[in-house]
């Protein structure tokens, strides 16, 4: 009875999820917080002592909040493409997105740049730069005159991501220093800590997200098809660079602060469409919650399962993603034969 109540209630069911999801990536760790004095800060009573206020407030909280955000891009930007693209198996790296940033960021450590800020700084800032100059190259081959069909955009996709990644193999090739650096990147998780990284991926995640989520009545209409949508009035055109252009943001400002995170993506948008419809105005912000929920718990069972030592995120999502992955791959094959 409860689980049919709140399945009719799914932002009520997701948020739920994501505040459970944020108390316990707060709360646990190689330092656990007591629950009972951690509600009662978080209520306005009694104050943690100075060291657990410490872990908290400079430490666990800024990366809890680093953390839902990148899982709310990625999902948000997943369930537009697998809209856009109208492909179910479509996520936020499709068109370059991640190959691009994992250039940008090898490159920049390859450099050897010096342990401070600026050189901390130095490589979301260049895994940014390469993620969106990797989709406007993708976007720029696959253009024909004044419009760029889908099917080109995911073969440039793919071609563009192919050589970034061959480049991003090369450069790591020859730099044996940073190596273990780059790899440990390229795994996911997010290696800057403190209020600054969030600070910084913020007014990038509101825009992007904010774009997206004032776009699904234009993605309802584009699942008509493109001639379709065209002959309904929307400019189809101007809506695809758009759409394109914001969900490359929300997933460009997520890798640069967190690494290659995948499935994410890919599993959340996905799953929640199975479950309550392909309407993209309650998809989008459902898909938001869902990501934001999930990296948080994956992040938690990465802090906490061989604690004290962390391991990297995109380990988990990818050994719970593929079994899924290739379970749709098996549904849609079934699907066609039948």
């Amino acid at each position: 009875m409860k689980t049919a109540f709140l399945l009719r209630r799914p932002f009520l069911l997701n948020t739920t999820f994501l505040v459970l999801a944020l108390l316990l990536s707060i709360a646990l760790g190689a330092v656990s917080i007591p629950p009972q004095d951690l509600f009662n800060t978080l209520l306005g009573g009694r104050t943690l002592d100075a060291t657990f206020a410490t872990i908290v407030y400079d430490i666990r909280l800024p990366h809890a909040l680093l953390i839902a955000l990148t899982g709310a891009a990625l999902a948000g930007s997943g369930a537009a493409y697998q809209g856009l693209f109208r492909n179910p198996l479509a996520d936020p790296y499709l068109i370059g997105v991640a190959s691009g940033a994992g250039l940008g960021a090898v490159f920049v450590m390859a450099q050897q740049w010096p342990r401070s800020l600026l050189g901390f700084y130095a490589i979301p800032a260049a895994a940014f730069i390469g993620a969106i100059a990797a989709v406007a190259t993708v976007y720029t081959i696959a253009r024909l005159g004044k419009t760029a069909p889908v099917t080109t955009l995911i073969l440039a996709g793919v071609a563009v991501s192919s050589f970034a990644t061959a480049l991003s193999s090369f450069i790591m090739l020859y730099s044996n220093n940073e190596l273990r650096r780059a790899l440990a990147w390229l795994l996911g998780g997010a290696a800057l800590s403190g209020w600054p990284p969030v600070i910084a991926v913020l007014p990038y995640t509101i825009i992007s997200l904010g774009i997206l989520l004032a776009s699904g009545h234009q993605l309802n209409v584009l699942q008509l098809g493109e001639e379709q949508a065209q002959q309904l009035g929307l400019p189809v055109e101007r809506i695809k660079v758009l759409l394109i252009a914001a969900a490359s943001l929300a997933a460009a400002a997520a890798v640069a602060f967190s690494g290659m995170i995948g499935f994410i993506g890919l599993i959340v948008p996905h799953a929640l469409r199975l479950i309550w419809g392909g309407d993209h105005r309650r998809l989008l912000p459902l898909s938001m919650l869902g990501g934001a929920a999930a990296l948080l718990f994956a992040d938690l069972l990465a802090r906490t399962i061989f604690a004290p030592e962390v391991l990297p995120i995109g380990i988990l999502t990818a050994l719970a993603g593929v079994p899924f992955f290739l379970w749709l791959l098996r549904r849609a094959k079934a699907q066609l034969w039948w």
